[in-house]
């Protein structure tokens, strides 16, 4: 499918071609804010030839409504940009109702209130371990040192893994990530295959030896059925439990990191949470709003559909941009501004899609 023809950025000489764009191609937050900011209002949908071709979407009301609808926006072609550089399809991301509810209630049925409550202390230790290095020496990386080392803490309690698989988790699975970036497919295999490895092994054993399937993910799993009543399939089963080490440990670094950096740079508020934990809970929602580790996940259309006078056909991915959409300033006033107790915050963009996808991405 052909590019859409450049377009004219904030009235100057120069050209907006989408291709080349911050929004597409770039790192940097200023860059990509702005011109989400241009594209919300001139071309809210728009195409690019980048990592493939695909559709960017970037205004709140069509982000949301794409993501509801789930009979026109569909994940089982192609649920993320890049994709897997290998083709894989991993449940429950990539598959679509009714295949994907019996690997979400599994999981879902492990990540309650009450077993996560039982978690914390276990947790709150991990993290003091693995911050203590950095305190000691006055200086690190929040993002690559702490938070990487502490999601694999986090993934190997809720998975109940073995303890000394959670360092193994946060180097492989940061390898992996850097190597999908670069669509370096080798890499990207060599990883995968090593965390491929720790699922099997884990399913392996709770045949053997079943936990509480409200306390254990992959128990939960191997009781589950599918739309016919049939047991689901080991690939399946595994890919799942393969997805579930990704997604644990590739968003939450990049978060914790985004608010370090936000609280190194607004010491009233970081002053005001220290002397009211209270306020925490309130504060993350605004920094899941303003900070959304994935700028968005994928789907494909069902059918053609019309919108904003482009044709979007079956088989082209379309990137529902939550980054974009979290700032959107027809729903958030002020929405480059972090605002605690914002009224309308459970609007935002994670929320929703936590509804619809497994990820959190």
């Amino acid at each position: 499918m052909a590019a859409k023809a450049p377009q004219t950025f904030k009235g100057s000489d120069e050209t907006f071609d989408i291709d080349k764009c911050a929004a597409v191609i770039s790192n940097d937050p200023a860059k990509i804010y702005e011109e989400y900011n241009y594209l919300r209002k001139h071309c809210p949908i728009i195409h690019t030839n980048q990592y493939g071709g695909y559709w960017l979407m970037t205004r709140y009301e069509d982000v949301k409504r794409a993501a509801m609808n789930s009979d026109t926006y569909i994940s089982s072609v192609k649920a993320v940009v890049p994709s897997d550089p290998r083709g894989i399809r991993r449940p429950p991301l990539n598959f679509d109702a009714p295949a994907h509810t019996p690997f979400r209630t599994a999981l879902e049925r492990t990540v309650k209130p009450a077993r996560l409550s039982r978690l914390a202390e276990s947790l709150r230790m991990h993290a003091e371990n693995e911050l203590a290095p950095l305190i000691t020496r006055g200086q690190g990386d929040i993002s690559a040192e702490f938070a990487a080392n502490f999601v694999a803490h986090v993934e190997s309690e809720w998975l109940n893994l073995d303890p000394d698989v959670a360092p193994m988790l946060a180097v492989t699975a940061a390898a992996w990530l850097n190597a999908w970036r670069m669509q370096d497919g080798e890499t990207v295999t060599a990883n995968s295959t090593k965390m491929y490895q720790i699922a099997r092994d884990l399913l392996a054993d709770r045949r053997l030896n079943p936990r509480d399937p409200e306390e254990d993910p992959a128990s939960s799993l191997l009781l589950e059925k599918d739309s016919e009543g049939n047991s689901l399939s080991e690939e399946h089963l595994v890919g799942c439990v393969r997805q579930s080490l990704v997604v644990g440990v590739v968003a939450p670094p990049i978060l914790i990191g985004s608010i370090c950096k936000h609280l190194s740079e607004d010491k009233a508020l970081q002053k005001k949470l220290r002397e009211d934990e209270a306020l925490i809970p309130a504060a993350m929602e605004e920094f899941l709003r303003l900070y959304s580790p994935y700028r968005g996940f994928a789907r494909t259309t069902s059918k053609v559909v019309q919108l904003h006078g482009e044709t979007i056909h079956p088989n082209e991915p379309i990137t529902l941009c939550y980054a974009a959409a979290n700032r959107d300033p027809e729903v958030f006033e002020e929405p480059d501004k972090f605002i605690l107790h914002r009224e309308n915050i459970a609007a935002h963009g994670y929320r929703y899609r936590c509804s619809c996808d497994f990820t959190s991405n």
